[in-house]
């Protein structure tokens, strides 16, 4: 007789046969998921929990993880609710398979408030299964037990392990999800708590395998180089010289398909090992068709913004009372002012890299692509694979791997499509690693952008009108991430009479999402102009910040993407407390503050600094404040903190991406300013423990720090900081 077994119940019997227990689910998006909307898009998540009858539990992470600390949080959330102790507990990447996980990405601090319910419900029903299969072993209610510390305890103290238990457990019904209850919070033993990062110990002894190491049999390697005119098309090169360097196999021209976010055409260069490579791309001599390439002039592009700032106008975003009139009573109490900031690179640690194999197949099974990629977003991959290559989705598999930093950067799949272009030509795996210039001169970069704003007072001092004109940029007539003025942008809905005006010209320099878009530089201009109104109006800035906030409230009711003023203030107040605000502070020395709302997390900013009359700058210390609802693992959502803070120092300090005829004049290191640690800061993280649901924490700390920091020069000197990178302004951090 044949019999068929189906998946789930080969994964059972399979766990069955080893004495243990494979536990499936397949579970929707949470409305909540919903209404965050997400760099991944929506769809079911799959999560497994499996427990050897050792006691040992292995729980998979399927986001992908680039130090935000989600391969280490998400499992946390599954072992809270099982009752598991966190040191029986081994996390392990899950594979790339949206059949079981669904949309595999990470992006826009969204991972944490879209997967913590789902997290939770995995969790809970491991816990229910395992009681009802000591209910059965001890032949007792089920709710006499209790599941804790990895084991099921009845209230007589009898009690078995999760392990000896496991496979009498994966006989049990996955429950209805409808009738799971969660732990209380007050009785939490894993959440709430710092958890060291599952992979630190590799990562610190170098054992952590990232994309760039990656290694498969017969493997080539290879460096691709594209046109320094971003868009330019490769028409020749000196091809016999290369290919008789040392070590070198194969060199040739891709024509590509145009698209900056598929494959530019350029020169792949594949030989034995990355030196001979890396070396032979130092030594090529490029012929250009650079008539479709960009054209880009940083000098040409700040002349257009500057002009369109004197101009005003724009279309209007938001409006509410009479900005003109308000503006016109108050002649005498206004002010305005023009602010700008510059392109910026993502300068991940890890530069782009994949290794792919293209594999010819017959006419009937058809072509297959397998690929190892260090991805935010593995899901797009298949199908800008049938895109750019015509090879079915369903023959294209993709190896997560971890990543060197990505802040957006990693979303897109073009050096994947280099990568598997130069191994169909090869006929062979190739791993492709981009050179520090290739990341730095390639990039999808933080797009510049201009302010002009301006603001009235009553003569009580209080803000009674705000008018703020963006001035953005678009590529090929669409806005870039980050270059966006939203109606809801604070403080448009917080006061009687505001105006939001946008205005934008095209450039064809590539732009894309860049750590916190659009909030890390529009926290900057507004926070820093609040600033400006509050020395104007001779009031203290912590009291004038909390009065634009107004009464406690949501500002649309029920969005958990719209500020709470209440969180606001409480954060805002706390941060001043913690650093002291109000102190005398000694000559030279000042502390600003500022606070911004961005991906759904209320955090708040002080910085101490120091200004000596070479503008040497120092920032002493910085204090921060968030509500993001429940912390899950406090340690990594501190790191997340004090790593954005970091990164937005340095990006603040001296970074700077300029370009002239299209071409991007930043190489390397050397020409493109990082903070060294030794002007690193001491950094103070405060998180207030809110009942509200939880939000991301890898951005929302980067926005305040830009205005924090410019107030306290302020504060310090007397002199405004309108523009950033510092350096353009003759500051050097020491």
């Amino acid at each position: 007789m044949k019999t068929t077994m189906n998946r789930r119940g080969f994964l059972k019997a399979s766990a069955l046969a080893t004495g243990g227990m494979m536990l499936e689910f397949s579970l929707p998006l949470s409305a909540i998921g919903e209404e965050l909307g997400t760099l991944v898009g929506s769809g079911e998540l799959n999560a497994y929990v499996k427990i050897a009858s050792d006691g040992t539990i292995t729980i998979y992470s399927a986001n992908p993880e680039m130090g935000q600390g989600i391969k280490t949080a998400l499992p946390m959330i599954i072992a809270e609710e099982m009752g598991a102790r966190w040191e029986d507990v081994v996390v392990l990447q899950s594979p790339v398979d949206d059949s079981k996980y669904g949309r595999q990405g990470a992006g826009g601090s969204t991972t944490i408030p879209r997967s913590f319910d789902l997290m939770r419900q995995v969790g809970a029903s491991a816990r229910e299964m395992l009681i009802g299969a000591a209910a059965e072993s001890m032949e007792v209610p089920r709710g006499e037990l209790e599941a804790k510390d990895s084991k099921v305890t009845s209230t007589s103290g009898h009690s078995l392990t999760f392990g000896q238990l496991a496979s009498l457990a994966v006989k049990q019904p996955i429950p209805d999800p409808d009738t799971l209850k969660f732990k209380d919070p007050e009785d939490y033993t894993i959440i709430g708590t710092s958890v060291s990062g599952v992979d630190n110990l590799v990562i610190a002894t170098g054992m952590s395998r990232f994309g760039i190491d990656t290694s498969v049999p017969d493997m080539l390697y290879a460096v691709y180089h594209k046109c320094p005119a971003i868009g330019g098309k490769a028409v020749s090169f000196n091809e016999a010289e290369i290919k008789k360097l040392p070590g070198i196999v194969d060199a040739f021209i891709i024509d590509g398909n145009g698209d900056v976010n598929q494959l530019l055409s350029g020169v792949a260069i594949v030989g034995r090992d990355t030196w001979s490579v890396f070396a032979a791309k130092d030594a090529l001599k490029v012929k250009w068709d650079e008539s479709a390439a960009s054209k880009d002039d940083w000098d040409e592009i700040v002349r257009t913004g500057e002009r369109l700032q004197d101009k005003g106008g724009g279309n209007v975003i938001y409006r509410a009372g009479d900005v003109d009139l308000a503006l016109r009573r108050h002649t005498d109490r206004t002010i305005e002012a023009d602010y700008s900031y510059p392109f910026v690179a993502h300068l991940c640690m890890e530069p782009m890299n994949t290794t792919a194999h293209y594999k010819k197949g017959s006419a009937s099974t058809g072509d297959e692509i397998e690929a190892w990629v260090p991805t935010q977003a593995a899901y797009r991959i298949p199908s800008v694979m049938n895109d750019v290559f015509g090879v079915s989705e369903k023959n294209v598999t993709i190896h997560q791997t971890r990543l060197g930093g990505g802040f957006g950067r990693r979303g897109s799949a073009e050096f994947v499509c280099e990568a598997v272009a130069i191994s169909k030509r090869a006929g062979k795996p190739v791993k492709l690693t981009w050179t520090r210039p290739d990341d730095m001169q390639h990039d999808f970069y933080r797009v510049a952008g201009f302010q002009h704003v301006k603001g009235s007072l009553d003569k009580q001092g209080r803000l009674v009108a705000w008018d703020q004109h963006f001035i953005g940029m678009t590529r090929n007539g669409e806005g870039p991430s980050g270059s966006r003025f939203s109606p809801s942008e604070f403080p448009l809905l917080n006061l009687p009479n505001t105006r939001g005006t946008m205005s934008t010209f095209d450039i064809g320099t590539p732009c894309g999402p860049w750590r916190a878009p659009g909030s890390n530089t529009h926290a900057f201009v507004v926070q820093s102009f609040i600033h400006e109104l509050a020395t104007l109006a001779g009031r203290d800035h912590l009291e004038f910040l909390l009065e634009i906030m107004g009464e406690r409230r949501w500002l649309e009711p029920g969005n958990i993407r719209a500020l709470n003023t209440g969180r606001a203030i409480d954060v805002i107040k706390l941060v001043a407390e913690k650093a002291g605000w109000g102190r005398d502070m000694p000559e030279g020395s000042g502390l600003g503050l500022a606070f911004h709302f961005s991906h759904a997390a209320h955090v708040a900013e002080v910085a101490e600094v120091s200004v000596d009359t070479q503008k040497r700058l120092r920032v002493h210390k910085l204090w921060a404040v968030a509500d993001v609802g429940p912390i899950i693992n406090l340690s990594g959502a501190t790191s997340q903190v004090q790593g954005s803070i970091i990164d937005g120092l340095s990006t603040m300090a001296g970074q700077k991406i300029t370009m002239s005829g299209g071409r991007i004049e930043q190489h390397n290191l050397d020409d493109y300013n990082v903070m060294r640690i030794a002007q690193a800061p001491d950094v103070e993280v405060h998180f207030i423990q809110s009942d509200n649901r939880p939000t991301g924490i890898g951005e929302p700390g980067l926005p305040p720090l830009a205005p924090a920091v410019g107030n306290a020069i302020f504060a310090a000197t007397g002199v405004r900081v309108r523009t950033m990178p510092l350096t353009d302004l003759g500051y050097r951090l020491v």
